[in-house]
This record gives C-alpha cells, sequence and structure tokens, in this order.
C-alpha cells in the first residue's frame, strides 16, 4: 500500500509544478487589457512625448524617470511603445477583419452552392496559398503603397484563403447534416436554410481562427514595419521601434530587448486566449 502512494507522489509533484491554466489565461488578459488600454488612452499611461526628444537625454539606460530607456535622440521608449500599441494593434484588428469578411464570404458561397463555382473559388484559394505570405503582402503593399492601414490590408490579404478553406469545410460539414435537410425538405428556401441553420453552426471554428489570427497578425505587421514597408518615421511603431534600434545592439541592448519582449508578451498572450476560445482552457 505504501508503495503504491509513493509511486503516485512523483506523479502528484510533477502535476503540481505544471502551470495553472486558469492563471495563464488570467495573465493573458490582463497583458492584452493593458495593450488594449495603451492603444485607447496611451496618454493616461505617459506624459512623456513619443516624438519629441531630448537631445542630452540620448541612449539612458531604464531608470526611475525612463523605465524603458531613451533611444538615439533622447526620446522616452516606453512613451513610444505605448503610443505605438495603437498603430499595431488597429492595424492587426484591420487585418483580422478583411482575412474574416472575405475569406468567409468566399468559404460559405464555395460550400453552399458548389458545382463548378465551388471549383473556381477554392483554385482561387489554392493559389492565394501557394504563394508566402510575406511575398504576397509585399506585392500588395506595393500596389497599394507604404502605411500602416495598408500593411494591415496586406497581411489579411495572406489570410483570406486560411479562413475561405476553414468557412467551405463547417460549411459543407453543417449542410450535410439531417437537420438541414430536414429544413429544405419542409420547404425552407436556400437562404433562409443558410441564415437560420448553417451560418450559426458553421462560424464558431472561424471566429476562434480570428482570434488566433489576431496574435499572428501583430507579429506579422511588426515585421513590415521593421522591414520599414509600415509606418513612416517618426511614428511610433512596434516594428519600426525594433528596427530603428538594431544599430544599437551592443551598446543599448534596451532599445531592441524591450519593444521585442513586449511585442513577444502581447502575440503569446492572444494566442493564448485564442486557445481559450477554441477550449482549450484545461
Amino acid at each position: 500500500m505504501s508503495a503504491t502512494i509513493a509511486s503516485l507522489l512523483p506523479k502528484r509533484a510533477e502535476r503540481s509544478g505544471r502551470p495553472n491554466p486558469r492563471a495563464t489565461l488570467v495573465l493573458a488578459i490582463a497583458v492584452l487589457a493593458i495593450a488594449l488600454a495603451w492603444a485607447v488612452v496611451p496618454w493616461l499611461f505617459t506624459a512623456q512625448d513619443p516624438i519629441a526628444g531630448v537631445a542630452l537625454d540620448a541612449l539612458q539606460a531604464p531608470s526611475a524617470e525612463h523605465p524603458f530607456g531613451t533611444d538615439a535622440t533622447g526620446r522616452d521608449l516606453l512613451a513610444r511603445v505605448i503610443f505605438g500599441a495603437g498603430n499595431s494593434l488597429a492595424g492587426a484588428a484591420i487585418a483580422v477583419l478583411v482575412g474574416l469578411v472575405v475569406g468567409t464570404a468566399i468559404g460559405v458561397l464555395a460550400g453552399s452552392t458548389g458545382g463548378l463555382v465551388e471549383e473556381a473559388l477554392m483554385r482561387v484559394v489554392d493559389v492565394l496559398l501557394a504563394i508566402p505570405g510575406l511575398l504576397l503582402s509585399l506585392s500588395v503593399i506595393v500596389l497599394l503603397g507604404f502605411g500602416v492601414t495598408n500593411a494591415a490590408i496586406a497581411v489579411g490579404v495572406t489570410s483570406i484563403a486560411v479562413f475561405a478553406r476553414l468557412a467551405r469545410s463547417q460549411v459543407v460539414r453543417v449542410r450535410r447534416s439531417d437537420y438541414v435537410e430536414a429544413a429544405f425538405g419542409s420547404g425552407g428556401s436556400f437562404l433562409a436554410v443558410l441564415r437560420r441553420h448553417v451560418l450559426p453552426n458553421s462560424l464558431g471554428a472561424v471566429l476562434a481562427l480570428a482570434a488566433l489570427q489576431f496574435g499572428s497578425a501583430i507579429l506579422q505587421i511588426s515585421t513590415l514595419g521593421f522591414l520599414g514597408y509600415g509606418a513612416p518615421p517618426p511614428t511610433p511603431e512596434w516594428g519600426l521601434l525594433i528596427a530603428e534600434s538594431r544599430d544599437y545592439v551592443a551598446t543599448a541592448w534596451w532599445l531592441t530587448t524591450l519593444p521585442g519582449l513586449v511585442v513577444a508578451a502581447v502575440v503569446l498572450s492572444a494566442n493564448r486566449v485564442a486557445a481559450a476560445v477554441r477550449g482549450g482552457t484545461a
């Protein structure tokens, strides 16, 4: 009996050492709430000017006055990170909205009609999937021009195919169910059955994907900003902040490390919340 109890103790200890899923979810929500507050009311979190700098304060290490330090022109880095949240999060929201609306419309149309329409639409989706995401987004930016909004639209275009494939698969699954067949058999029109039965039972997984894509969109927009295709200087934007500081990695580590940690924390938090939306809280 004692041997049996002893054999169970390591397993219990191992389980007790695992992170609490609910605690990590609460932490992720808190991080996203702070980032959202930065985006909406950034002036409540800092009195520093994110654009104008003081030359004498250039390249100061993190301190009580400047928690994230200052950049090469004496601007407070924390202020630029806080004000940059608006551009980065708004861009991610636009990107997800573009992919969600356009991709879902294509997927629902393909899955509900079938035949040649479905075949043609899904071949277009296959073409989009065959093009690397970064190359496709850069091609769209070349057509639209630089800027946060155009970069967000470009990132959204790269996610259209993913939303379309998922929406189509969900619609096809629901369309073949018994209650949908019964709705058609009882005289329901195509649009009525689609609105009342197919869409409500198909979009749950698509909305979960939208939550997951939000974190990915932040990362992609930051990447485009780092490459110089996002917000123009001196506009604060997370990817641009890291790009402007890459020449000072050896002498001012905080300029790249701290904004990078903020981006990583927000992206990981968004992915954790997306896992919870999919039912992965346990």
